[in-house]
């Protein structure tokens, strides 16, 4: 079985930027940047998937969100020249309740 058939099956796969494991792109919250309210490039979630430009994925745990921030992987994965992200990503994914049996799925063949 290739990858695609893996794939086609069950729907895009994006890595998260936290944890770095590969999930469906319908169990990741997509995160884009944007500008404030004092015209400030900041990141901030797009849970509907639809906004334009550049995004990037991650697990909606805080567990998840704070190894990103550690990694610095916001600013890395964007391509933005700043580090951590928004309060609303945080306060977003705060707000967020995963099932811990949604997220360790394992994707081995």
């Amino acid at each position: 079985m290739t990858l695609f058939d893996q794939t086609s099956a069950h729907g895009p796969v994006r890595t998260c930027i936290g944890c770095r494991q590969r999930a469906a792109k319908s169990e990741l919250l997509r995160v884009t940047s944007g500008v404030d309210e004092h015209s400030r490039e900041v990141v901030q979630p797009d849970p509907a998937g639809t906004a334009p430009g550049r995004g990037a994925h991650l697990h909606p745990t805080t567990a998840c969100y704070d190894l990103a921030v550690r990694r610095k992987a916001f600013g890395r994965a964007l391509k933005l020249g700043h580090g951590p992200p928004s309060d609303a990503v945080r306060e977003y994914v705060a707000t967020v309740t995963v099932h811990p049996s949604s997220r360790n799925r394992s994707s081995s063949s």
